[in-house]
């Protein structure tokens, strides 16, 4: 990934509207990293290159285009959730069928702009939290290629994190679509039941499955939830749950932590120390610490395999199971072998005992806006899962298998990269229809964190102060008329812009006086430590706004990526270095605010 390269959602969408990428030089991109990526275990299938790059250009000739959110974003699909085009296989190939529509989720993916390119490798059946359990073989993880991809969403997981894509479909029943997401150091959202269909998904647990999203950040994965939530009547569990909107930090949060000792990380000291840290952050950033008791959430984290749940698995594949059980992966075949036993008595008990944790829980969220805790307790090898396959992925649903259970809402996010190398992240948990909130709290951590997003290195965007409309809003980056108080700023107010910050590029930038009336300034990348820090400010405006505004530059300005002092990347004006023949060098100002000041009393 190069540093100009857009990589999150919104930057390539804002790269698609101001006509500095075209949606088919994005889809040739993926299609070139997925070559040089060389994991065929990551798709299970892909599409022809040449056929997606001309819907591409069938969609970048559409009037509308550039008002669609996902506008031109290519995505990959989980491989139990149907895509017109490809088959769905649940990574068994004698489960196999080709579906005549798309699923839900998928349909609205594409209404909004998005391009799909692949279905992704998969635990057999959604079965499992390692990413070793597909006859289509074990996905490389993106950040160490020893340690399990994490599963069942481990194609997903690892194409978000090897940017070969910057969205994806999982799924997660018990923690699949949070676990791969630590393991990758990228964002897994896990939404409340019911808020995105599950027509078109291939049941784990039908009660409990939710289709997840994999981001580089948590306002891309926000922002996929927005256009794929909502009421489905082709789904009997869909529930109509407004998503709200992405707020400010909450000036009084409560966060619940575990009691004293009731912590379980297998003697990983590493990933201890690592969750520690991430309190202290979340300390720092306001929030109020208060323990709470965890017990009740493992108990009923046990219900999932040991309880009557088994047995939705089992309805999945019980022809399979009956007419060719060899099919089935051993691992996956041993464990939902086991709901073939299970009574209506034992349902009835479970249901039971359910119910009263779930009373525990609703107390526990009485005084408590969120819990958070360690995605995973700690992180296996390929080797360590192959040689003991159940135990290993037993301890990583430690945190996760309760959570569709109890009905809340979830979201994984990076806290810190190990002195090993082993990514760690935290998840958000909350009552189902805090979905917002936890995006709210969640985006201001991981902006907090100042890691990088995935594998590649790319820095994290400027964050867009939410009170500016939600998810939906594009930085952009100004450095001369349009800033505050001088002549063209008042076309960005017209267009409801809101000025985030005033800081300053990295130092490889060089700033001229074009020849034009009135003057202009141009801005230029140049090569590394050859160039100064520019003063500029970063306003935000909403998509439509962004397309109008960027519409109507002339040239020779355009929009590029801009890398500020602290790392950071964002969209904003330079200049094409062909018209500086006749340009004055102002660079030595620092801006053009000072600049003018002092034309003003030469």
């Amino acid at each position: 990934m190069g540093a100009e390269q857009p990589e999150t959602i919104a930057a390539i969408v804002a790269a698609h509207r101001a006509g500095t990428l075209t949606p088919a030089q994005t889809l040739a991109r993926s299609y070139q990293r997925i070559r040089d990526h060389n994991d065929p275990a990551v798709f299970i299938s892909l599409r022809d290159e040449k056929d997606a790059i001309a819907e591409a250009e069938k969609l970048a000739a559409r009037a509308d285009a550039a008002s669609l959110p996902l506008y031109g974003v290519p995505v990959a699909v989980k491989d139990n959730i149907d895509a017109l085009g490809f088959p769905t296989t649940a990574a068994c190939p004698a489960f196999s069928y080709t579906p005549t529509h798309d699923s839900t989720a998928v349909e609205r993916l594409r209404a909004a702009g998005a391009i799909i390119i692949g279905k992704t490798n998969l635990d057999q059946f959604a079965t499992g939290l390692v990413g070793v359990r597909s006859p289509y073989g074990i996905p490389k993880n993106s950040i160490r290629e020893d340690l399990i991809p994490g599963g069942s969403s481990s194609g997903s997981a690892t194409a978000v994190g090897a940017g070969l894509v910057p969205l994806t479909l999982g799924t997660d029943t018990a923690g699949s679509g949070r676990v791969p997401a630590m393991l990758n150091n990228i964002v897994g959202l896990k939404p409340s039941l019911g808020m995105i269909s599950t027509a078109g998904l291939v049941p784990a647990c039908r009660t409990l499955d939710c289709i997840s999203v994999f981001a580089l950040t948590v306002d891309d994965a926000a922002l996929a939830l927005s256009v794929m939530a909502g009421p489905d009547q082709a789904d009997p569990f869909s529930r109509d749950r407004p998503l709200g909107a992405i707020t400010p930090f909450p000036a009084t949060l409560r966060l619940g932590v575990p009691r004293n000792g009731q912590l379980i990380f297998f003697g990983d000291r590493k990933a201890e120390a690592a969750y520690g840290e991430a309190l202290k952050r979340w300390t720092a950033l306001g929030a109020t610490l208060v323990e709470f008791d965890l017990e009740p959430f493992y108990e009923t984290a046990r219900l999932l395999y040991e309880g009557p749940w088994v047995a939705e698995r089992y309805l999945v594949i019980k022809n399979l199971l009956a007419s060719a059980p060899d099919s089935i992966h051993p691992v996956t075949r041993e464990i939902t072998a086991a709901g073939a036993r299970l009574t209506a008595a034992d349902t009835f008990s479970a249901l039971y005992r359910l119910q009263g944790l779930r009373k525990i829980a609703e107390r526990t969220f009485a005084n408590i806006d969120a819990l958070v805790l360690p995605t995973a307790p700690t992180a296996y090898t390929t080797a360590q899962v192959l040689a003991n396959p159940i135990e290993l992925n037993s301890r990583l649903g430690t945190y996760t298998n309760f959570v569709n259970l109890l009905d809340l809402c979830g979201l994984a996010v990076p806290a810190s990269m190990r002195a090993d190398g082993i990514p760690f992240g935290i998840t958000l948990l909350a009552p189902a229809g805090r979905d917002a909130l936890l995006a709210s709290i969640g985006r201001v951590f991981h902006a907090d964190t100042k890691l990088t997003v995935g594998a590649k290195g790319v820095a994290q965007p400027a964050l867009t102060p939410p009170a500016t409309g939600g998810i939906d809003e594009i930085p952009i980056a100004v450095v001369g008329a349009h800033l505050s108080g001088m002549a063209l700023n008042g076309e960005l107010k017209a267009l409801n812009g809101k000025l985030i910050e005033a800081t300053r590029t990295a130092a490889d930038y060089k700033l001229y006086s074009l020849p034009t009336t009135p003057p202009k300034p141009g801005m230029l990348r140049v090569e590394a430590g050859k160039g100064s820090a520019i003063e500029l400010e970063i306003w935000s405006l909403s998509s439509s706004a962004f397309g109008k505004f960027v519409n109507a530059i002339p040239a020779p300005m355009a929009i590029g990526t801009i890398r500020l002092a602290d790392g950071r990347s964002v969209k904003g004006f330079l200049v094409e270095p062909a018209v500086l023949g006749e340009a004055r060098d102002i660079t030595a100002y620092g801006g053009w605010r000072k600049y003018m000041a002092e034309a003003a009393t030469a």
